[in-house]
């Protein structure tokens, strides 16, 4: 893992969580698995994952770029996070391809479910990515076949089994990336009374694969788990010392948009919380 992917990401290195900005491309709209808590929405207005305004083309997220680093310095971090899954949209290399040949100083990160991760980790390098965000949130298969309703995977759907097919996936995926020297942190959605007591156990495995850092999340009631209960503050801190028995944890996530911009949660020059690109760039063409 290399030191100076991590330094200067407000996602993996908190001293900078304040004061280092990213934004997200909302290039990726596909997903190749269903998760039973996720709800995207292309449009929405809500502050959370999976949604974004509009989706970018490649060039026009070039163009967004441009725009948004000559506004704003603070921005050191490009990624796709979204909405759909980075590695299910060939978009999210196209757009990190050109990003990378224009600002190759800025840092290009993904976020994914891994099903795509290791037969990708070479295509990741060539557009400059460093560091990537897996969201594992089990290994025990009784408990990951409560979260994942189907997986797509080479023309095929899988639905009792598509637990089994991701959990293999991510794990070679993990493997691959941190054989690469790209830093890899573990997201993880805490759901009370489903993955709590698994915490520890996923942790040290996700350290033993290679993973540098781990963000556990609570969760949004949404989707297929919207009458299941977010956990608390007490539950989320619970989860957080068991998982640093065994690997750095990450603390101040704020689980953004896919296409939010600058400093995480933090107000900016030009006004606002957490923006989005439709906000502080309305002269860049965005389409549905």
């Amino acid at each position: 893992m290399s030191a100076i992917a991590v330094h200067g990401h407000p996602c993996f290195d908190e001293s900078s969580h304040n004061s280092v900005g990213r934004m997200h491309i909302s290039v990726a709209p596909a997903c190749n698995i269903k998760c039973r808590y996720c709800h995207r929405e292309i449009g929405s207005a809500d502050n959370r994952p999976g949604v974004a305004y509009k989706i970018l083309s490649p060039f026009e997220a070039l163009e967004a770029v441009e725009k948004v680093v000559s506004l704003d310095k603070s921005i050191q971090v490009v990624a796709v996070a979204g909405p759909g899954d980075a590695l299910a949209n060939e978009a999210s290399f196209k757009s990190l391809k050109l990003i990378n040949e224009r600002f190759p100083s800025l840092k290009k990160c993904i976020s994914t479910n891994g099903l795509r991760l290791a037969e990708r980790i070479d295509d990741l390098v060539s557009v400059g990515v460093s560091t990537i965000s897996v969201t594992v949130n089990a290994i025990d298969p009784e408990i990951g076949r409560q979260f994942y309703k189907r997986a797509y995977l080479d023309g095929r759907i899988y639905r009792e089994d598509a637990f089994d097919i991701l959990a293999e996936r991510q794990i070679a995926g993990i493997k691959a990336a941190a054989s690469k020297g790209l830093a890899v942190k573990i997201n993880t959605v805490l759901v009370p009374k489903l993955n709590a007591e698994h915490i520890e156990e996923l942790a040290k495995a996700m350290h033993e694969a290679g993973a540098y850092l781990m963000n556990i999340m609570p969760l949004k009631p949404l989707g297929e788990m919207s009458t299941y209960r977010a956990p608390t503050c007490l539950d989320l801190e619970d989860a957080r010392h068991k998982a640093e028995q065994h690997i750095l944890v990450f603390r101040l996530c704020k689980q953004c948009r896919a296409d939010a911009v600058g400093i995480p949660g933090l107000e900016r020059e030009h006004g606002g919380y957490n923006q989005t690109l439709s906000e502080i760039l309305p002269a860049v063409p965005l389409y549905h």
